[in-house]
């Protein structure tokens, strides 16, 4: 998917939402443990009820590896179902991966390639070498960590070098310079909305992915205040837990569309008030 797509399909649907399939068996509804395969059937009827207002899906790789080999292949069938349902949605696989060159290079080729993800997160820490084969693939997008949400985020990414700057500014101007940087999308947590700003000053058209909105306790209209691109939005704001566990009976899905429906409401105030839509 290019990102005018992206684009075009955010101002279609007037939201910049992403749902976030984090799929804890202990969590769901327990009549779906009947079925033949239940984190599948649990994320079919998420995704069928939420696809209007929801511009991305991001599985992230953890909920399925637990289960090993049924989990991957629920992982599978995900992806598949909303490639051939819903293919203008943007999908993310929540890996983050990130190794030297040649294992980086296999795990793009199987997020990219075998999964046919649009994109696929990865970490830094390693340097360009372990990013720079995720990036070579045409119309893919590396989303890499640059500042995120978690409570220990700042113990690295938040010191300050030699420059004065704090370590995520250093890895955000660096990376920019990397082969292929226009293939680059960034996490920023939403729990560090202040942070934006600045953000913004490094990475002006970058899109964001946004975790940390909803049960993490981050702001939507926080974010937005300065993380919002008015040319080409540049937000995917991700909610999981407060989406999909809205309701643990058998009306699951319907709560999830209704929350789902709260924030893309809130989102297309943000944008009709940016003069996007």
């Amino acid at each position: 998917m290019t990102i005018e797509k992206l684009v075009s399909e955010i101002k279609r649907k007037k939201s910049f939402l992403c749902v976030g399939l984090d799929v804890d068996i202990t969590k769901i509804p327990p009549h779906l443990l009947e079925t033949e395969d239940p984190i599948f059937e649990f994320n079919k009827q998420i995704i069928d009820a939420t696809y209007h207002v929801a511009v991305c899906y991001k599985p992230n790789t953890a909920f399925y590896e637990a289960y090993g080999i049924k989990g991957w292949k629920s992982f599978d069938k995900t992806i598949k179902y909303i490639k051939k349902n819903y293919p203008d949605i943007f999908t993310i696989a929540d890996a983050k991966r990130g190794d030297i060159g040649n294992t980086s290079t296999m795990y793009a080729k199987a997020f990219f390639e075998d999964l046919n993800f649009d994109s696929v997160t990865v970490a830094p820490y390693m340097g360009s070498d372990s990013v720079e084969p995720f990036l070579a693939f045409e119309n893919k997008f590396t989303i890499m960590l640059a500042l995120t949400s978690n409570k220990g985020g700042l113990d690295f990414q938040g010191r300050e070098i030699k420059s004065g700057e704090p370590l995520y500014k250093e890895v955000l101007k660096t990376a920019l310079t990397w082969k292929n940087s226009k293939n680059l999308m960034f996490v920023v947590g939403a729990t560090k909305a202040d942070y934006f700003k600045g953000i913004r000053e490094i990475a002006p058209n970058s899109f964001l992915l946004v975790p940390g909105v909803g049960a993490q306790g981050g702001s939507l209209e926080g974010v937005c205040e300065y993380g919002i691109n008015k040319e080409n939005i540049g937000l995917l704001i991700n909610s999981s837990r407060g989406i999909i566990y809205a309701s643990n009976t058998t009306d699951f899905a319907k709560a999830a569309k209704i929350e789902a429906e709260k924030l893309q409401t809130k989102m297309a105030v943000i944008l009709a008030k940016n003069n996007i839509i």
